[in-house]
């Protein structure tokens, strides 16, 4: 019974996957430039779409560039977002006023300080954490392009240590506060892991609550997943044997006995991946295999190519993602290395499990 739709950037997957798009609102001048609101539908949801080449029709991926770097004006193209979220709450789209703003971490964290500061919103907002890692910090020079109310800076609800924080703006006047997990809510509370902020999270932690996050046990099935080369289930594990052949195949590794270890994770060291490569030759020399699906740390992603440099047809690097190569991994591999110095949920634990 609760009507849903999805505001997102523009990036260019996001406009070529957009179904029966059209134009529902026009902005003359959004951070530099002009952009349009285009609603459709997109992987079975409806979706707005923020259409802002000058924000967004850019390769690399949503938050860096070629070069592996964050884009210079990340605090402008997020804010963006925000405000289109906030400008939609105040009726701008005819029809159409939603009553909640359910905002995800700093990259929409401004909205519940434009609800608050700038008139003309009635809106509820949530925001949820993801990574509290990630908080979105700039410095004060950017305040006065945000189109935000100077009493957000006047009261402090967006400062932080001398900077500015998408993320403490959205953690302080967001109505509620959820979290990935049960866990994790108790987690960022605490000096360990809120990361300076587990002070304005104790004294918001009535509104701050965890929420498990989930899998979608259809899509991640090994018993119907089309991303394998064999299907199995529990009574047939043993038809597995013809996905690990596949891993090989896909990544240059010798067929072998030993077993195949992989990884699907972004290549940082808070997932403790920084640690792995210094240990990849013992791992060798156990006979072991390595397969490795992600990108991040560009010092990371090279010390997994100098690995697969080393050791030819032993370790297999795939620098990016590739959805159908992570369910086959999951379906192929003996076992998943998980070092993360701290897991918020860990859908890939989940994963893992469902593929046995």
């Amino acid at each position: 019974g609760v009507s849903m739709r999805v505001l997102l950037p523009g990036y260019p997957r996001v406009m070529s996957g957009l179904t029966g798009g059209h134009e529902i609102y026009w902005f003359e001048d959004l951070f530099g430039g002009e952009a349009r609101l285009i609603a459709g539908r997109a992987n079975g949801l409806d979706a707005i779409a923020i259409d802002a080449p000058h924000l967004y029709d850019r390769p690399g991926n949503p938050y860096l560039g070629p070069d592996g770097k964050d884009w210079p004006d990340n605090w402008r193209r997020f804010a963006a977002l925000s405000f289109a979220g906030y400008e939609i709450s105040r009726g701008i789209v005819e029809g159409y006023r939603p009553e909640v703003l359910h905002c995800h971490d700093w990259q929409a964290g401004l909205v519940p300080a434009y609800v608050r500061f700038n008139p003309g919103s009635t809106a509820r907002t949530i925001v949820t954490v993801h990574n509290i890692a990630f908080q979105g910090v700039f410095g004060w020079d950017v305040f006065n392009g945000l189109k935000l109310d100077y009493e957000a800076a006047r009261t402090g609800s967006i400062e932080y240590f001398g900077n500015l924080s998408y993320l403490k703006a959205g953690l302080l006047l967001a109505d509620e506060v959820t979290t990935v997990s049960p866990t994790y809510a108790h987690e960022i509370r605490t000096a360990a892991y809120g990361m300076g902020l587990e002070g304005l999270l104790q004294s918001r932690a009535y509104s701050v609550m965890g929420i498990l996050n989930g899998i979608d046990a259809n899509e991640w099935n090994p018993g119907t997943d089309p991303a394998l080369a064999q299907t199995y289930g529990a009574s047939t594990i043993f038809n597995r044997a013809a996905n690990k052949a596949a891993v090989e195949q896909r990544f240059g590794l010798e067929p072998g006995e030993g077993p195949i270890f992989c990884v699907v994770s972004r290549l940082t060291t808070q997932k403790g991946l920084d640690m792995l490569p210094g240990l990849i030759d013992m791992l060798v020399a156990h006979g072991g295999r390595l397969a490795v699906l992600g990108s991040g740390d560009a010092a990371i992603e090279n010390g997994f190519a100098g690995a697969a440099l080393r050791h030819p047809g032993k370790v297999g690097v795939h620098i990016g993602y590739d959805e159908g190569r992570s369910h086959l991994m999951q379906g192929g591999a003996d076992a998943i290395l998980i070092p993360s110095r701290f897991e918020p949920c860990g859908l890939t634990q989940l994963y893992g499990l469902r593929y046995g």
